[in-house]
């Protein structure tokens, strides 16, 4: 086993649990010696190739072939392939024809999403489909009824789902340490126009697509996403209603999505999860608040800290109650909640590779994806519309 995949067992003494080495192995997969998995990745832009690199270093799990519609993108993406031995292919159907590959990483533009999804099924791949999973109500519908006819593994690329991290957190959230939830206050925030350079006019939708509707959810799909999914996860439900506001009032360069996104998702129970996605300013970057009556989880990427309600937020070196030892206690957030885990996206990949080898559901799966599809979608239309967003019953038949 490579040393980059090792994970030393969790110490997750917030929750007062232990987890046994031999679990620890088998929680990464380091089982798997006599199993390979051969993957092609269809899209080669920067996340694609980005996550070549992460099944380069597992073992096991191989890239024999890439397809890409540009070939400076396909040729980028073949580069970053350990040994540089995989096949090109323009067509990613051409890739699906490959007998040799027994799955797909899809990380093409959002609109694509369900089209090659299915196409992959029908080829008899398994597929890992980057976020959000489909583009419209339709394209969820389509998506799930052909993958639901099928034995092969989907998983979704909602890779914060895979984070032992924030798999801890939900747990300690779902046995009480921040008490009755009572709202999720969630951002994720940059100053920066999200525009990549284009080498020729002919290109600009091609290689901008995020910036236009046809193609893109704006930044409620491709970064709110993950914090929508996170909220299902730990609600276990869907919302009932999503109002939302959202403009062009910065990056006036011809863009068609938003800029700004300020939206509230209303959950059964009255938790209400609001979200806030700014380009113009970055304080404070990603960030998850689940606010209760006892107190407050606070994520960021790879962290996370409970802030307690009452007599132990007042000031720092606080006794535990319990174990009478001094709180460890960072100024403004509150109590670290330390946890053994990897970053999330290769953790997500290996979970992959394991679901294939041990013919199981991955955690963010097929329910899951469609789920914080179906939000994406409502936030938009919430937007766009100007108008308050049921959720539709219909939708529940779909799970």
């Amino acid at each position: 086993m490579k040393r980059r995949e090792f994970v030393i067992k969790g110490s997750l003494a917030t929750a007062g649990l232990a987890t046994s080495s031999l679990a620890a192995a088998n929680m990464i997969g380091i089982n798997k010696a006599n199993s390979k998995v051969n993957i092609g990745v269809i899209g080669t832009g920067s996340r694609g190739r980005g996550l070549i690199p992460n099944i380069n270093s597992i073992d096991n799990f191989n890239v024999v072939a890439c397809a890409d519609i540009l070939p400076f993108r396909l040729e980028d993406g073949l580069s970053k392939v350990e040994g540089q031995k995989a096949k090109g292919y323009s067509d990613y159907r051409k890739l699906l024809d490959d007998k040799n590959i027994d799955a797909v990483l899809i990380a093409t533009p959002f609109s694509t999403h369900a089209d090659i999804a299915m196409d992959a099924i029908d080829a008899g791949k398994h597929v890992y489909c980057e976020k959000t999973m489909a583009k419209g109500y339709e394209g969820i519908k389509s998506l799930v009824d052909k993958v639901d006819n099928s034995k092969k593994i989907f998983q979704t690329g909602h890779q914060y789902h895979s984070s032992r991290l924030y798999t801890h957190v939900v747990e300690l959230i779902k046995n009480g340490k921040v008490g009755k939830i009572q709202a999720f206050e969630c951002q994720w925030n940059r100053n920066g126009n999200w525009r990549r350079s284009v080498p020729s006019p002919e290109l600009e939708r091609i290689i901008n697509w995020r910036m236009y509707r046809e193609y893109s959810g704006g930044l409620v799909a491709e970064l709110c996403s993950h914090q929508l999914d996170f909220a299902n996860w730990v609600l276990d439900a869907t919302p009932n209603k999503v109002a939302g506001f959202g403009s062009v009032d910065y990056w006036k360069d011809g863009r068609e999505t938003y800029d700004n996104i300020h939206l509230i998702y209303d959950y059964p129970g009255g938790v209400k999860a609001k979200y806030t996605c700014l380009t113009a300013n970055s304080k404070d970057d990603y960030q998850i608040k689940v606010l209760g009556d006892k107190g407050t989880i606070i994520l960021s990427y790879g962290k996370a800290w409970f802030y307690p309600e009452g007599k132990l937020n007042k000031k720092l070196g606080d006794l535990d109650g319990v174990s009478g030892a001094t709180v460890s206690w960072e100024e403004g957030k509150g109590i670290p909640i330390k946890v053994e885990h990897i970053e999330p996206s290769k953790q997500a990949l290996i979970d992959f590779r394991d679901s294939i080898i041990d013919n199981k559901s991955p955690v963010s799966n097929l329910a899951t994806g469609a789920k914080a599809a179906l939000c994406v979608q409502m936030g938009l239309d919430a937007m766009y519309d100007q108008k308050i967003v049921a959720w539709d019953p219909s939708f529940d038949k779909l799970f």
